[in-house]
C-alpha cells in the first residue's frame, strides 16, 4: 500500500484534481468514514488549533444544510479521541447535474496550462463542465486560503479534495448554522455595526485583489454579531478579468440597497470609489 500523501496550497503551483471523491455515506451506510485530511490539500498555516489533522479522526456526515445551483454543503463530524469539530462540506454538483449560466463572465482572466482543456471550457464538453467544477471548487479554495491569510472575516479552508470543499462551519456547537444577513431584522445601531463591518471586509478583499463578484445579503453570515463572507467560488480577479470592475460596482449597489431599506446611509457610489483605493496597481 502506497503511504498517504499531504501537501498544503501553494499558490504558484496547484492543479486542482477533477475527480470526485465519494462521499461518507457513500463509503458506508452509516455515513460514518475516517477522516480524508491526510489525502487531501490543506488549508493556509498557521492551521488553527481547532482543525484535526489525524488520519484516525472519524468523519459523520450529518447531513446536507443548504443546497444551491452549483453546490449542497453538508453538516460533518470530525471527531478524533475527545476532539471534535464540526465542518461544513460543500461538494460541487457533477456535470449532468450543476448549473453553468453564469461561468462565462466569471471565468474570464483564468488560464488553464493545457489547450485540450481550455478547448473543452470554452464548448462546454461533459468533460469541459467536469473541469469547471473542478475550477470553482480549487478558486473558492484558494480565495479563502488568500483571504484568511489577510484577515478577512472568511471560514477557513481545511481541506480540498476533488471538487469536495470542507471549511470552517458558522454556526453554534449544536450545528445550528448561522443566520443569513438577509434574515436578520437588526435595529439601527445594529444595522450600523454590521455596515461598518462589510466596509471592512470588502477592503481587505479589495486590497487583495478581489471583489465578491455576487455579493447580496444571502450570502454573508452573522454569528454572534459577527459578519462573515461566503460563497466565493466567483470571486473576481479586479485586474485580471475585463469585467471586474463591473463586477465591484454591482456587489456595492447590491449591498447598499440591502442597508439603505435598513436606514443606514450607504452609499453605492462612496464605497465603490473607497474599495478603488484599496485595489494594488489603480
Amino acid at each position: 500500500m502506497s503511504p498517504r500523501t499531504r501537501r498544503r496550497f501553494d499558490d504558484d503551483d496547484f492543479d486542482p484534481p477533477v475527480i470526485r471523491r465519494a462521499s461518507a455515506v457513500d463509503d458506508y451506510d452509516d455515513g460514518i468514514t475516517y477522516s480524508t485530511y491526510p489525502d487531501a490539500v490543506h488549508g493556509p498555516a498557521p492551521v488553527p488549533e481547532w482543525v484535526s489533522t489525524s488520519a484516525a479522526a472519524i468523519d459523520t456526515d450529518l447531513g446536507v444544510f443548504k443546497t444551491g445551483k452549483e453546490a449542497d454543503v453538508s453538516l460533518v463530524r470530525r471527531t478524533d479521541r475527545d476532539q471534535t469539530v464540526l465542518l461544513a462540506a460543500k461538494q460541487y454538483r457533477d456535470s449532468q447535474h450543476r448549473m453553468f449560466h453564469r461561468d462565462a463572465g466569471y471565468l474570464e482572466g483564468r488560464r488553464m496550462r493545457k489547450s485540450r482543456e481550455t478547448r473543452a471550457v470554452e464548448t462546454r464538453t461533459a468533460f469541459g463542465r467536469e473541469l469547471i467544477a473542478g475550477q470553482w471548487a480549487a478558486a473558492e479554495f484558494a480565495v479563502l486560503s488568500r483571504l484568511w491569510r489577510a484577515g478577512a472575516a472568511v471560514p477557513y479552508p481545511v481541506q480540498l479534495l476533488g471538487t469536495e470543499l470542507m471549511m470552517e462551519f458558522i454556526g453554534d456547537d449544536d450545528g445550528v448554522a448561522a443566520p443569513r444577513l438577509a434574515q436578520l431584522r437588526p435595529d439601527r445601531d445594529e444595522a450600523a455595526n454590521l455596515y461598518r463591518q462589510m466596509r471592512d471586509v470588502l477592503g481587505t478583499l479589495a486590497d487583495a485583489g478581489y471583489a465578491h463578484g455576487d455579493l447580496s445579503a444571502y450570502n454573508v453570515l452573522v454569528h454572534n454579531s459577527r459578519l462573515v463572507l461566503i460563497d466565493l467560488p466567483q470571486a473576481v480577479d479586479l485586474v485580471g478579468n475585463p469585467q471586474g470592475f463591473t463586477f465591484l460596482r454591482r456587489d456595492c449597489d447590491n449591498i447598499c440597497a440591502w442597508f439603505q431599506a435598513r436606514g443606514i446611509a450607504a452609499d453605492p457610489r462612496l464605497l465603490f470609489d473607497d474599495l478603488m483605493l484599496a485595489v494594488p496597481g489603480v
